[in-house]
């Protein structure tokens, strides 16, 4: 461990905010007993369905030091990508898709990326013989519990993280590093007597206040969930082929967002932000691919994407949509066949 300055956690602040972070704070990197135990909790109720990696690398997760024993303070931090729009306009179109908002710019794994390891750099140099370690999303990193435990937010019922400041909608990542940091508060949960977010939800994913069952969330079923999503919750998907923005969008906090303050490179493109079903239902693995070349949806795969826009389809109404849906039942993907099946059913 290399001792640091006292004055180092400010100036580390200051420095990711330059760096194009809106918000910033530090958590120690041992264990907490009662997040660990519910995250055990959560995952002996099989609420986070076929995640696997989430049990298999419980280890790792259950703090950051299960991860890499010589971290002594994490980095918690936040990069803001709030809508100008409503997220929910396209409710209830027939023609449209609705795609969330997060995945409507550029991949937030590389943009967040890029300006940790910049920020990574920076505190090398200020203090030689100190290590780091990077991570936005893809290890086994609590970045949510992390960030309350680092004072950027809290956990609210939703189970996302809510900043004061920028509401929910700010993109996670984390640095680890053997520097001994002074540790921030963690926040206070301020959501009060409020339950906009779990009544907004379309599928009752939430058994609990603060408890969330991926299976039946909307994001976990249009992005991780492989096969045919089950028949009890296809219309409740509505026109959603990728993710769902529901229970964020109503967090009164929200309020306190601005669009002025998401980078730019989480703006939306003109073409994502209200899709045509019919051009969508058109697309081979190419045309997929170079529509979301850059995008975070690309990692699902074209199968995975038409099966969700066949669920749109099928919910909504649209005859004039029926000869695609009748052409992809031939599909050489039994899902999305199967998919199709279905929503020409609802169609006819």
């Amino acid at each position: 461990m290399v001792n640091a300055p006292a004055s180092l956690a400010l100036r580390v602040q200051e420095r990711a905010l330059a760096t194009g972070f809106a918000a910033c704070g530090i958590a120690g990197a041992g264990e907490d007993p009662l997040r660990a135990a519910r995250l055990e909790e959560w995952l002996g109720e099989g609420h986070h369905g076929s995640m696997e990696w989430m049990e298999t690398r419980l280890a790792h997760r259950r703090s950051p030091q299960g991860l890499w024993p010589e971290a002594k303070s994490v980095i918690a931090l936040g990069m803001s990508y709030a809508p100008a729009a409503d997220p929910l306009a396209l409710e209830g179109s027939a023609e449209h898709a609705r795609i969330s908002v997060y995945a409507q710019g550029r991949d937030y794994h590389d943009v967040v990326k890029k300006r940790l390891k910049a920020l990574a750099r920076w505190l090398v140099d200020e203090v030689p013989g100190s290590q780091v370690k990077v991570f936005v999303d893809t290890a086994p990193v609590m970045e949510k519990p992390l960030g309350e435990a680092a004072g950027i937010g809290w956990q609210g019922k939703h189970t996302n993280l809510v900043s004061p400041t920028h509401g929910s909608w700010l993109f996670l990542g984390a640095i680890y590093t053997t520097l001994d940091l002074a540790p921030a508060e963690p926040h206070r949960d301020q959501c009060g007597s409020c339950r906009a977010c779990l009544d907004a939800c379309p599928t009752n994913a939430f058994p609990a206040p603060y408890r969330l069952d991926a299976r039946r969330c909307i994001s976990y079923l249009t992005i991780e969930h492989k096969g045919p999503v089950p028949e009890e919750f296809r219309e409740a998907l509505g026109n959603r082929i990728y993710g769902c923005d529901d229970c964020l969008a109503v967090c009164p906090w929200n309020k306190f967002a601005s669009a002025a303050q998401a980078m730019q490179e989480f703006l939306p493109r003109a073409e994502l932000v209200a899709p045509r079903l019919g051009e969508l239902l058109a697309l081979d693995d190419a045309g997929f691919r170079a529509l979301f070349s850059g995008s975070p949806i690309k990692r699902i795969g074209r199968d995975r994407f038409i099966r969700n826009c066949l669920y749109a389809a099928g919910n909504s109404g649209n005859r004039a949509l029926a000869a695609q849906v009748e052409l992809l039942t031939q599909d050489p993907d039994p899902v999305v066949a199967e998919a199709a099946e279905w929503a020409l059913a609802r169609l006819r």
